[in-house]
Parts: structure tokens; C-alpha cells; sequence
């Protein structure tokens, strides 16, 4: 199984160490107070070399402020679970260190002994239905195999049919929580899904495990796999734990996980030459809201209403980047800008939108785990099926293939489209959507309204963000000359990370196609920057001053707002 390695020279067993009385002469009032509350937190305080690495900081929360420069500092993610973010003084990749019940006891014998006496009890385990029974069940299996003693010595003790497991009260603890945490959970990686401020995890064969951090970017955690049995080993529960496991045959599942976030599992040496390998895209209950982005700096406020204006009047949008460059983040984003009383379906193969409109179809494809023929739904059913349904919006996951002409054609229909796209700018979009396999007609790419890409760039003072960088308006195709007329309405600067709207006063899709639907005669067509511009400035003093940021906070008040008049 994997080990926990840690960045600097530590008295693991915690004798060495600090004593209880020095360390908390170093420690913060806050630190000191948790570390009193948690045994091991202490243990792991005490046997960290602090006079060389300095006192970690204690936070309850982070902001996003925090990210650069050198960091030291601990945060709760669970009632008994801590993580340590420590920077390499070398300048390289900063440390993510898991704090758990069992990271200052070496548990390895007793959860050999523990696996060994849970076959006697196995049938108990099974009987239980719910996650709750199962814990219960596994809890008081525990406790009937161990004998708790101060002092003991690990071990077990009694005749052979009737063997305890020896163990001091801190290993017990330690034991209920590994158990629970192996058998129940994902096993190590358990912890880092209980971070909210883990956006991807990530194991590239033997070596540690990294994760991305919403605040501290890439970092490299202490949990290790140092061999290929393990890493195998490893992968294999983890797969039969979300119900899909792999085999050498099948080596490679995509799936969900309980929490819906995403995983990837390519298993063995065969196919993958560093070893078994899996990813993590953790999946975030409240997506982010529009305000919430602006406030990142991925798009402003004028860039915010000039999006509410033509999905409201029900443009087809594409957002288009790059893996994991926030293409998903925006369009859960923008998806607050549909009326409340809109039907929407949407059709993906991973489950990762979220729509906060009550009259939404979710929709999921079903080709992966299925034998009999037939059997499987792919996203050119559900696409087909969604066009029956009547919906005002249509929201494709991703399109990659056969289902990019149903959805070109639910646009030809007058249905309103919404979708991502792996593509870098607008004319990789076009060369992409007429070639193989999707293959829209060129006549048919004007039905494609807005263009909007996303991407992770390196900003002027060295750290990477996401930015929308264009914005760009899809006018027509030319087939004298085989071309195809596009305008940019907002550009990125990557000089000064700054915005500018070049479509100002000189957007074609605002002034021919959007303000004649909106009332407004031909000589006043220029009022739609108005409404533009008394958006945005609705939206920044809802943000700034009224303090409006949440999903579904924002969408409620969007809401009212539009009700009143005054959106």
C-alpha cells in the first residue's frame, strides 16, 4: 500500500520530537487550541522539525489571495483531518500533506491482522444495505476483533480461534478510521475528495500522487506508491469500490464517483509503462457563478452582460479551450441568463453540468459496461430524443463526433444550443466541426452564433489563471471564395491581463440580429450597447456593494430582476 513520505526529516513516532510543552510555546493560540482537540494533529506537530521549517500558519479558510510565494500553513477539511501546504525553500513544487489519524502510527501489521479476523465476520458485513449499517457493522466488527490497552504492544493475544488484535487506544483510533476510510471510502485518496479546494488528483504510474489546487496549483502530496504491486493493487479496490472494475482484458473505465466527480483508471504495465495510473476531476456541488468568475479575473463585467444578452435571446453558444481550462466552469456559469421558465435538456456522457432552472432533463449516455446488443444510448440518441421534447435550450456536454450534426440541426430548427469544444480559436472550431467525423455542412456554421475561448494562460507576473481570452461572432459563409466571416467582440491582452471590447458600437450580432428582435427601429439599433453597459453596471453593484456572488444566489436575483424590469 502507499506510503506517506514527508518533505523534510521527521520523528515519525513523535519520541525526539518536540515536547508537548515546547511545542505549544511555538504554536498560535489557534493552532494550539486544534491541536489539543486532535491527538494526532499534535503527534504530527511535534515530530515536524519546525525550528528548521518555521511554525505552520493555521487557517479555518483560505482565499484566493493566498496563492504565491513561499507557504507554510495547515486547514481543516474534515472534523479529524488536516492538510499541511508546504513550500519547497528550493523553489520547486510545493507539498500537499494529507493529516490523518493514522499518519503518525505505523498501521501497517494490525491492518493485516484486522484484514485476516474481518473474514469471520464477512457475512455481517454484507447484510448491511446502507452506507450507515455498513459502517456500523464494520465498527462494531473492529471492535470485537481488538482488545484495547494503554500501553500495549501490537499484536494479538488468546488462543487461535478466539485472537485479539492488541492495541493502544491511539492505534485504535487510528484502526476505526483506516477501516472505515479503506472499506467504505477511496481508500487514501479520501481525504483529498474531502478538500474543496482540490480540483484534480492525479497518479502517473509509481511516484507520488499530485493534486491541483484551486489556490496553490500543482502540487506534489506526501502519499507515495513505490511499487507496482501496490500501485496495481491500489487500482484494482479502487475500481470494484466504484463499481466498475478493470482487468487486464479491460484495462481502461471512465466513471463516476458517488460524489459525481469524475475518474479515469488505466490499469497495469501492459498499456501504461510507469505503471497503473488514474485522474480525478473532482466534481464542485455549487458551481461557480458568473460574479464569482469576474472576480477571478476570467471575464469582466462587460463580457458578463454582453453573454446575458444573447443566451437570454437565445443565441447558440460554443466554449472552446483546451482539457481543463474551465470550458464546463463557464458554461454552468452562464446558464443562470436562461429564463426561469425555459425547458432545458441536457445531454452528456459524464454527468458534470449543473442547471438551476426546475424544468431541466438531465440526460446521460449509456455505452460504457453495457454486453447486450442494443443496449447501449449514446449522445446521438439522446440528442435525437431531445429534439421530440419540446426544449428551449438544448446543452450538449461536449461534442466530438456523429452528434455535432444533430445538434447543427436543432439549430437549423430554431432550437437554441449550448455545448463545449476541444478546440484553441474560432478557426480550429470551423476546421474541426466540417472535417472528420463530425462533418457539418460549411452552409450550415453560421447557424453557430457565439465562439467563446477559454484558456490556461501564463499572466504578466508569472502564475497561470484561466481567462476568456476572445469572444467572437460567427457571421456567414462566403462559397464564391469558400470563407468563412467571423467578428471579435472582446480580445485579452496577455501583456497587461486586461479586456477589450473591439465589438463596441460594432457587433453584428447585437445591431442586425438581436435589437430588431427586441423592438428596436433600425436608426436606434445602437441603444442594445446601452442595455449592455446598464447590465454590467447592475451587476457590478450587485457584486461589489450588495455583496452577491453565489450560484444560486445570483440567479435568484437575476430572476427578480428580470420579473421588475430592470434587467
Amino acid at each position: 500500500m502507499p506510503k506517506s513520505v514527508l518533505p523534510f526529516n521527521a520523528q515519525i513516532d513523535a519520541k525526539g520530537g518536540l515536547s508537548e510543552e515546547e511545542l505549544f510555546q511555538w504554536l498560535s493560540e489557534g493552532l494550539r487550541e486544534v491541536a489539543q482537540q486532535n491527538r494526532h494533529l499534535k503527534d504530527y506537530l511535534r515530530a515536524i522539525p519546525i525550528e528548521d521549517i518555521g511554525v505552520p500558519e493555521y487557517y479555518l479558510k483560505l482565499s484566493r489571495g493566498m496563492g504565491g510565494g513561499q507557504k507554510n500553513l495547515i486547514y481543516p477539511v474534515a472534523d479529524d483531518i488536516f492538510i499541511h501546504i508546504y513550500s519547497d525553500p528550493g523553489g520547486g513544487r510545493g507539498h500537499y500533506i494529507p493529516i490523518e489519524p493514522d499518519t503518525m502510527q505505523d498501521m501497517t501489521q494490525i491492518m493485516q491482522d484486522v484484514e485476516e479476523n474481518l473474514i469471520n465476520v464477512a457475512e455481517t458485513l454484507y447484510e448491511a444495505e446502507t452506507k450507515e449499517e455498513k459502517a456500523e457493522a464494520l465498527m462494531a466488527a473492529v471492535a470485537k476483533i481488538c482488545e484495547v490497552k494503554r500501553g500495549a504492544a501490537k499484536g494479538k493475544e488468546g488462543n487461535k480461534k478466539q485472537a485479539k488484535i492488541r492495541t493502544t487506544p491511539e492505534q485504535f483510533e487510528a484502526l476505526k478510521y483506516v477501516a472505515l476510510r479503506d472499506k467504505l471510502g477511496l481508500g487514501v485518496t479520501e481525504p483529498i475528495l474531502l478538500d474543496p479546494y482540490v480540483e484534480d488528483i492525479s497518479q502517473s504510474g509509481i511516484g507520488p500522487l499530485f493534486v491541483e489546487h484551486k489556490i496553490f496549483k500543482s502540487l506534489e502530496s506526501s502519499i507515495v506508491f513505490e511499487t507496482t504491486e501496490d500501485l496495481d493493487e491500489f487500482v484494482l479496490r479502487l475500481s470494484e469500490a466504484i463499481g466498475r472494475p478493470v482487468t487486464l482484458r479491460k484495462p481502461i473505465i471512465d466513471a463516476t464517483l458517488p460524489d459525481g466527480s469524475r475518474i479515469n483508471i488505466v490499469f497495469g504495465t501492459q498499456v501504461s509503462r510507469r505503471g497503473s495510473n488514474f485522474s480525478i476531476r473532482k466534481f464542485t456541488e455549487t458551481p461557480m457563478s458568473i460574479l464569482e468568475l469576474v472576480g477571478l479575473g476570467s471575464v469582466t463585467y462587460q463580457m458578463a452582460a454582453y453573454l446575458s444578452i444573447v443566451v437570454e435571446d437565445g443565441c447558440n453558444v460554443f466554449i472552446v479551450g483546451e482539457a481543463a481550462s474551465g470550458k464546463t466552469t463557464l458554461m454552468n456559469a452562464i446558464t443562470t441568463f436562461i429564463p426561469r421558465n425555459d425547458k432545458i435538456v441536457s445531454i452528456e456522457d459524464t454527468p458534470e453540468l449543473q442547471v438551476p432552472h426546475s424544468n431541466w432533463l438531465r440526460e446521460v449516455s449509456k455505452t460504457t459496461g453495457v454486453q447486450e446488443k442494443g443496449a447501449q444510448v449514446t449522445m446521438f440518441d439522446l440528442l435525437k430524443a431531445a429534439l421530440r421534447q419540446r426544449p428551449n435550450f438544448i446543452i450538449v456536454g461536449e461534442i466530438r463526433g456523429a452528434e455535432g450534426a444533430i445538434a447543427f440541426g436543432a439549430m437549423q430548427t430554431g432550437h437554441s444550443v449550448m455545448s463545449t469544444f476541444h478546440a484553441s480559436n474560432v478557426e480550429k472550431v470551423i476546421q474541426r466541426l466540417t472535417g472528420n467525423p463530425i462533418n457539418i455542412p460549411k452552409t450550415y456554421i453560421d447557424s453557430l452564433n457565439i465562439v467563446v475561448c477559454v484558456n490556461n494562460v501564463r499572466l504578466p507576473r508569472g502564475e497561470s489563471a484561466r481567462r476568456a481570452t476572445s469572444i467572437s461572432e460567427i457571421v456567414c459563409y462566403d462559397s464564391s471564395d469558400d470563407s468563412f466571416s467571423f467578428v471579435e467582440v472582446f480580445q485579452w491582452h496577455p501583456a497587461t491581463d486586461q479586456f477589450e471590447f473591439v465589438g463596441n458600437k460594432n457587433s453584428f450580432l447585437l445591431e442586425e440580429k438581436i435589437a430588431p428582435k427586441r423592438g428596436y427601429p433600425p436608426e436606434k439599433r445602437w441603444k442594445i450597447y446601452t442595455l449592455l453597459d446598464k447590465r454590467a453596471k447592475i451587476m457590478e453593484r450587485l457584486h461589489r456593494e450588495k455583496g452577491v456572488s453565489g450560484f444560486h444566489e445570483f440567479f435568484e436575483v437575476m430572476d427578480q430582476a428580470r420579473r421588475e424590469g430592470l434587467f
